[in-house]
């Protein structure tokens, strides 16, 4: 039995961060950030049967051309995402009451709709990227057992190709769910591996007043290629969610809206519909 201080639970019997009990969720689940962008993909819906909120973490569920769909604000970084994954999880694969794992276990489809931007100069702003892979930049994961979701032959060569330091993180590389990709891509969409920091500032090489330790890891990350492989866009999230939902047995893939080009230094004129735009293709392909 999983104790009271490890799953814990609101006195009403839900989980504790999301607010949630398993028959407030769908099995198709799309994450955003901001919950702002919570309503901003339900006004499309059809009709939204259940809403809830607990700090950052707004969650809404309904129905759109037919398919049920749960939306849910996870708030900004990679701490944020393992409560929202491991909380997701309790919800389908444990049993609340006996607080026992189920033997029948619920995969959930996760996609991830987020705001980034590109370190590559042919991908504009206002295109959407697709992450093939989520690479870990961050080390949340490195507190679960990975070896089985990690790829050596890559992390190495990007840890020479970087002059990666010893003193941070192995960085780890996680393939997306190739089902939803499927589902997900179009001669539209740019694909690539997406980077995830574990901030904003100088985990994306940004300078204000602090110094960086190495100035120069922007561009050796955007310049790695592998095989033809090369890394797309930088943002806070997406290999926390790739990650879990593998060890967790989920589905997962990372859709982006590229508002600003790091490698151009242009930001979108309007990302707002860029954002818009992206939430109606991404509805449209889950309901096909």
């Amino acid at each position: 039995m999983i104790q009271e201080s490890e799953l814990i639970l609101n006195p009403d019997g839900s989980v504790y961060h999301l607010n949630l009990h398993p028959e407030n969720i769908a099995t198709d689940i799309i994450f955003v950030g901001d919950q702002d962008r919570v309503d901003k993909i339900t006004k499309h819906f059809d009709v939204v049967e259940f809403t809830t909120q607990k700090r950052e973490f707004k969650t809404s569920t309904g129905i759109y051309k037919g398919k049920r769909l749960t939306v849910l604000s996870t708030g900004i970084g990679p701490d944020n995402i393992d409560i929202v994954m491991n909380e997701l999880d309790a919800l389908v694969n444990i049993d609340l009451h006996t607080r026992q794992p189920k033997k029948a276990l619920t995969k959930l489809n996760i996609v991830r709709i987020g705001t980034s931007g590109s370190l590559q100069s042919d991908i504009p702003v206002d295109s959407f990227v697709i992450g093939s892979h989520g690479l870990d930049l961050n080390g949340m994961l490195h507190s679960y057992q990975i070896d089985a979701i990690s790829n050596l032959e890559v992390e190495n060569a990007f840890i020479s190709h970087t002059d990666w330091s010893s003193k941070k993180a192995h960085p780890i590389l996680i393939e997306n769910s190739l089902e939803l990709e499927n589902k997900l891509i179009s001669e539209k969409v740019f694909k690539g591996i997406t980077a995830t920091a574990g901030g904003f500032y100088g985990p994306q090489g940004r300078v204000l007043r602090l110094p960086l330790e190495d100035k120069n890891l922007n561009h050796k990350i955007d310049s790695f290629n592998f095989n033809g492989i090369r890394i797309t866009n930088l943002e806070m999230e997406t290999s926390a969610i790739y990650g879990l939902s593998k060890l967790l047995g989920h589905h997962a893939c990372s859709l982006n809206a590229i508002i600003a080009n790091r490698a151009n230094g242009t930001f979108s004129k309007d990302p707002g519909k860029v954002v818009a735009d992206l939430i109606v293709y991404t509805l449209n392909k889950l309901a096909e």
